[in-house]
C-alpha cells in the first residue's frame, strides 16, 4: 500500500464544462474478469481493467494460487487460465486481500470447492473488522470449514471442501454472495440453483452466461440462475468499462455546482447499476444517457449531466440492490436540497468499509444538517443554503474510501474546511480521482 495521506480543501468549487475521458474503470467487473480468466482453458486478455489496491489484491491472490498474469503494457494483461478446480496452493499459504471485500468473498466463493486446500485468509485492519458470516456459511453449505469455529472476522483458517456437491441458495441483496455461490458452483457436482430475487449487479452472470457455464431462467418477480457444475469454459477477452460508481460522484458535483456542464464517456451502464442516476432524474437533475451500445454482455456509454434544481430525494427499498455504493454521495446531494429526503432499506451499509449511515451522519452534523436513522431508513433534513462554519469538518481515519469521496465532493461544493484523514484509501478503488478533481478545477491540500 502506498503511503497515506491526508486531505484539506478549503474552497468552493467554480463552475466548469468539461469531458472526463479517465474516469476509474469498473472495480466489480475487473476483479471478476481476473478470476473467471483464472478458471478459463487458455490465455484471456483483459483491457483496461481498474489498476488499483483493491484488484491487485485480487491479482496477488490468484498469484498466490499459482495462476500466471503477465502484464502485457499499461492498459492490458494476460490471465493464464488453470482450468476449472486447478488452483492450488502449499498448505498454510496466506491469501492477503487487503481492504478488498470483493476480492475476498469471491475467491474465497471459488476456492470453497476446490478440495485439497488449507488456506489462511486475512486482510486489513477495516476488512479484518467486517462480519464475513454470510459468506463463511454459503461455503459451509458447499462442505468447506473455518477454524476458529464460531468466528466470524479475518484472519481465519480455510479448509475447503472434499467432496463439493451442488446446493440451492438465496443470497439476498447482495451482489457479492451470488457471485460467490456461482464461482463454487461451477466446480461443484450437480447443478447448483440460485435465486436471484432481488435483482442484484449481474457481471458475473454477464461472463459466465457468455460461456455457457450458467442458465439464467427469467421471471417477472426474480430470476433463477442454474449454474452447471464441472462444465469447462474458454478464455475471454475482456474490455472493462468505467465504473459508474466513480462516476458517481462527478455526477453529483455537476448537478449541484453552479452552472456546470460534464460528459464521462465508455461507462458502464448495465441497468443494475445506474439506481443512482434514476433517483437522481426522478428528483430533476438533467442527466442523458448517449451513445449506447453492448460490450461483453453490458451495456457502455456516454453520461451527460448538467447543473440542476434538485427535488427532495424518496429513495424505496428497491433500490438497494442497483446502489448500494453510491448512497454516501447520494446523502450529500439530500443533504444540499431542501426539504426532507429519505432513504429506506439501507441496514447493510452499517457492514461496509465503516458504518456508513453513521458516519455519514456525522459528516452532515458538522454543517448543521440534521438526519435520523432507524429500523434501516434514514432521513435527511436538506437545506440549499449552508452557512460556513469557522471549524473544519474532520473526517477521521476510516479506511472507507466512498466516506473520504463524497466528504471531499460536499466540501467543494459548499466551500466548508474539511480534513480527511487517511485520504490515500481512496486509492483502493478510484485512484485517479484527485486528477479527474484537479481537471474540474476543484482545489486540494495533500498533506
Amino acid at each position: 500500500m502506498k503511503k497515506k495521506f491526508n486531505l484539506s480543501i478549503n474552497d468552493k468549487i467554480k463552475p466548469f464544462n468539461i469531458k472526463l475521458n479517465e474516469v476509474d474503470r469498473d472495480k466489480s467487473i475487473s476483479i471478476r474478469a481476473f478470476i473467471i480468466a483464472a478458471i478459463s482453458e487458455g490465455i484471456s486478455e483483459i483491457n483496461h481493467p481498474l489498476q488499483s489496491e483493491d484488484v491487485f489484491s485480487c491479482i496477488n491472490s490468484l498469484k498466490k494460487l499459482n495462476v500466471k498474469i503477465k502484464k502485457l503494457d499499461q492498459n492490458k494483461f494476460q490471465v493464464f487460465g488453470k482450468s476449472l478446480g486447478s488452483l492450488f496452493a502449499k498448505k498454510n499459504t496466506v491469501l492477503d486481500f487487503g481492504n478488498s471485500g470483493t476480492a475476498m468473498r469471491l475467491i474465497t466463493g471459488l476456492l470453497a470447492t476446490i478440495p485439497g486446500l488449507e488456506l489462511k485468509l486475512q486482510g486489513d485492519h477495516s476488512l479484518s473488522k467486517r462480519n464475513m458470516k454470510k459468506i463463511f456459511n454459503l461455503c459451509e453449505l458447499f462442505g468447506a470449514e473455518f477454524l476458529p469455529a464460531n468466528k466470524f472476522t479475518l484472519p481465519i483458517k480455510m479448509i475447503t471442501s472434499s467432496i463439493p456437491v451442488a446446493i440451492q441458495y438465496d443470497p439476498g441483496v447482495s451482489a457479492q454472495l451470488k457471485s460467490a455461490a456461482m464461482l463454487a458452483g461451477t466446480n461443484a457436482y450437480g447443478i447448483s440453483t440460485i435465486y436471484d430475487q432481488n435483482f442484484s449487479r449481474n457481471h458475473t452472470e454477464n461472463i459466465l452466461d457468455k460461456v455457457k457455464a450458467i442458465k439464467i431462467l427469467k421471471q417477472n418477480k426474480h430470476n433463477t440462475i442454474k449454474v452447471f457444475g464441472k462444465k469447462t469454459f474458454r478464455a475471454q477477452k475482456f474490455e472493462v468499462p468505467v465504473d459508474p460508481s466513480s462516476a458517481a460522484f462527478f455526477v453529483v458535483l455537476t448537478i449541484l455546482a453552479q452552472n456546470s456542464k460534464l460528459s464521462i464517456n465508455h461507462v458502464c451502464l448495465n441497468e443494475r447499476r445506474i439506481g443512482y442516476l434514476k433517483i437522481l432524474k426522478k428528483a430533476g437533475a438533467k442527466i442523458k444517457l448517449t451513445k449506447l451500445k453492448k460490450v461483453n454482455n453490458e451495456t457502455i456509454g456516454t453520461i451527460d449531466v448538467s447543473s440542476s434544481k434538485l427535488k427532495p430525494l424518496k429513495v424505496n427499498k428497491k433500490f438497494y440492490s442497483m446502489t448500494a455504493d453510491e448512497y454516501p454521495i447520494l446523502f450529500v446531494a439530500a443533504a444540499l436540497t431542501k426539504g426532507l429526503s429519505s432513504f429506506d432499506g439501507i441496514e447493510d451499509l452499517t457492514n461496509k468499509e465503516s458504518n456508513r449511515v453513521s458516519e455519514m451522519q456525522k459528516v452532515l452534523n458538522q454543517i448543521g444538517i440534521k438526519s435520523r436513522y432507524k429500523n434501516g431508513k434514514l432521513k435527511i433534513f436538506g437545506k440549499n443554503n449552508i452557512r460556513q462554519i469557522k471549524k473544519n469538518i474532520l473526517v477521521k481515519d476510516l479506511g472507507d474510501h466512498r466516506i473520504c469521496m463524497s466528504t471531499s465532493i460536499l466540501a467543494l461544493l459548499t466551500g466548508n474546511k474539511v480534513n480527511i484523514k487517511n485520504f490515500s484509501t481512496v486509492n483502493t478503488s478510484a485512484p485517479s480521482f484527485l486528477k479527474n478533481i484537479k481537471k474540474m478545477g476543484g482545489r486540494y491540500e495533500i498533506k
